[in-house]
């Protein structure tokens, strides 16, 4: 068997306010390609689809049409709901996507009524995929009484309710059969890729790689934006986001999964490098030093550090040298805090330009004009109090 196993596509994500469904649009299609090149049996989507739970309609018309496409390629196409999706929009369009041979699955579900989907490869290879999406700590435990069948103590970790899913979920897991388990949740030990919502990634919501049993060739996880594999009884990996969600994933690679295994062969695991998205690049210097290299910078999209004092105007002029700046703010490094004011003799007022000065001080805003401009607006004020 030979699959595809991506993530975290975050369609309709913007960036400090930049439409991105365009770069969106070209790495779904970069992925497609990739499938039909493989002729791949099929793809697996582990989850974050979207980035909110109400995507715009350009950003589902996006994700519809890549899965038609990629079932129009002959693949079987397996999509779960992750943290950023709307469960329960999955599990109301199941069975439309269903009728186009697309299989999506919003909330956990029993072995039996769709929580293992199985399908044969056109080797003629039996497959099963076990399927678990983002399980909320709210919903755990009701979770886990639906899977397994069998009462369950609401004191009970999160780790152990999932646990409990993943054993029934991959119960019926044989020698004879290519053995898939994917979900969208965070494994003890993962990197985050930097653009993770956090609440729902850490202490509760963690659970260990150890939880996936040796009967599994492969465990498709989505959550993480970092390509990644861990250590386990199987082989567990996270294909990390296909495109940069935030500054904070500017150094990762993105990348497609693509995965060969049989029933009697471990997973071969290869990853194949998605290149159409724009980079994103923290670049520092003085303005000066950044327009010397504006030429460099290509079509980046920019998170600018400048290191001069902050001036009236500094942002602005700052886009107008680098179009593609997304993010102006002061190099953090070059910010020192500054000296204190000294404090005032007891019983001496200070005047409000003294103190707004201060601020300006601690603030690192060394422009004339800005001094100016307070000075001009206090004595409108002032006048006006006088006049009423």
């Amino acid at each position: 068997m030979k699959f595809l196993h991506t993530s975290d596509w975050h369609v309709g994500k913007t960036l400090k306010g930049r439409d991105r469904l365009d770069e969106q649009r070209a790495v779904l299609a970069e992925i497609t390609r990739v499938a039909e090149a493989h002729q791949v049996d099929a793809v697996l989507v582990a989850g974050d689809v979207y980035d909110s739970w109400a995507p715009p309609a350009p950003a589902q018309r996006l994700v519809i049409e890549t899965l038609l496409t990629l079932r129009r390629a002959g693949a079987e196409v397996v999509v779960i709901a992750g943290n950023h999706d709307h469960e329960p929009t999955f599990d109301a369009y199941r069975p439309l996507m269903g009728m186009a041979g697309i299989t999506l699955v919003g909330t956990p579900r029993p072995p039996d009524r769709g929580g293992v989907v199985t399908f044969r490869t056109r080797a003629g290879e039996d497959v099963q995929v076990a399927v678990l999406p983002f399980l909320t700590q709210r919903y755990a435990v009701r979770a886990a009484e639906i899977v397994t069948q069998s009462p369950s103590e609401s004191v009970r970790a999160y780790d152990e309710m999932t646990r409990q899913i993943v054993a029934a979920l991959t119960g019926g897991f044989g020698p004879d059969t290519v053995n898939l388990l994917m979900s969208h949740l965070t494994c003890i030990g993962g990197l985050f890729g930097g653009g993770e919502r956090t609440a729902q990634s850490i202490f509760e919501y963690s659970v260990p790689a150890s939880i996936f049993p040796v009967s599994a060739h492969y465990v498709a996880l989505g959550h993480l934006h970092r390509r990644q594999s861990l250590p386990a009884h199987c082989p567990v990996h996270y294909s990390g986001a296909p495109i940069a969600v935030d500054f904070g994933e500017q150094d990762n690679t993105s990348v497609v999964c693509l995965v060969e295994a049989t029933p009697s062969t471990p997973a071969r695991v290869t990853d194949i490098p998605l290149t159409a998205g724009r980079r994103l690049r923290t670049v520092r210097g003085t303005l000066a030093e950044l327009e010397a290299q504006a030429g460099a910078f290509g079509e980046d999209y920019l998170r600018v550090w400048l290191r001069e004092p902050a001036r009236a105007g500094l942002r602005d002029d700052a886009v107008a040298v680098l179009p593609h700046a997304l993010e102006v703010r002061i190099d953090p490094d070059f910010a020192a805090p500054s000296a204190r004011p000294e404090r005032a003799a007891p019983g001496a007022a200070r005047t409000p330009g003294q103190l707004f000065a201060d601020y300006c001080a601690s603030s690192q805003v060394d422009d004339p004009r800005v001094a100016a401009l307070f000075g001009q607006l206090h004595d409108e004020v002032t006048a006006a109090g006088s006049a009423g």
